[in-house]
């Protein structure tokens, strides 16, 4: 069977990344290894990341490393790949949700196509209401507008795989991005298409994710946005058909209103949307109930 490396980067997410961390233990097929990897931290996330770590029944399963040479998610998640050991990288956010069935289903994908280099799904909002409807909509907008090259498939940050081997053909070419103006998804995914390499999409592959970068200042959040085309400006020999971020423009006064009035009512139940999101599938699996 493939082995499946989850590569985790962190910085000061005390607020969920034992959330995270739960949810990527309570899976149907357990992955290879979990790596977090923290980047300067001065929250308590190391702190709870060891803590999780020494409660669990199988502690080897977690490794806790530090990347404290340069901040910033790229240099942090080619560290973390470069200390994975499993034959396909998982690499997702540190408020991620990892569905219960998300280490079997990137599995099936790579084992039963040898072809496949990069693989990515869609989302749901945990911390936002309707979760069904999102998630047909944002699996809906990543099978339309996630495409480069006459529709070829970018890879999802906070929801993708890559084959071992095939980081291998890109970690020396991947942007360094040392302004922080770019998507390094979709740089990653930008390099595999250079090499000629395979990504795909899978509906099935569904992670959990948080709202909270609609909830910031329209000029945040707009720089936020610009990102896509800084990316595709550093890759021109690349096109795309659809902008993705026309779709999130649109989406933005609404969530932007509507989040934190949902957040103080969730507090107000005393409801963990991060806790609650799979609750039912582990519960079918057996699974032990979040802390």
């Amino acid at each position: 069977m493939i082995r499946i490396s989850i590569v985790i980067p962190a910085y000061n997410e005390q607020d969920r990344i034992v959330n995270c961390l739960a949810n990527a233990v309570c899976q149907s097929v357990a992955p290879y290894e979990i790596i977090v990897v923290d980047n300067k931290s001065t929250d308590r996330t190391c702190e709870l990341v060891q803590r999780f770590i020494d409660q669990q029944s199988n502690p080897s399963l977690i490794k806790l490393v530090h990347q404290d040479n340069e901040q910033g998610l790229v240099p942090t998640r080619n560290f973390g790949f470069s200390v994975a050991s499993g034959d396909v990288y998982g690499r997702v956010d540190a408020d991620c949700m990892l569905k219960p069935d998300w280490v079997k289903v990137v599995t099936d994908i790579f084992e039963r196509d040898p072809d496949a280099m990069g693989a990515t799904g869609p989302a749901v909002y945990y911390d936002m209401p309707a979760g069904r409807l999102g998630l047909k909509g944002d699996d809906k907008v990543r099978k339309i507008t996630y495409r480069a090259d006459n529709g070829k498939v970018l890879l999802f940050g906070s929801n993708m795989a890559v084959r071992a081997s095939a980081w291998e053909k890109i970690k020396d070419k991947v942007c360094r991005d040392k302004p922080d103006i770019m998507h390094e998804d979709i740089d990653i995914s930008l390099h595999l298409l250079d090499q000629g390499l395979k990504t795909v999409y899978c509906e099935k592959m569904i992670t959990g994710v948080s709202a909270r970068r609609m909830d910031s200042s329209f000029s945040s959040f707009r720089k936020y946005m610009q990102r896509f085309q800084n990316t595709f400006d550093a890759h021109p020999n690349h096109t795309r058909a659809h902008d993705t971020e026309r779709t999130l423009y649109v989406l933005y006064p609404a969530v932007r209103v509507f989040y934190p009035v949902y957040q103080k009512y969730l507090n107000h139940r005393c409801v963990n949307p991060a806790r609650r999101i799979w609750s039912r599938e582990q519960h079918k699996l057996g699974s032990r109930p979040l802390n």
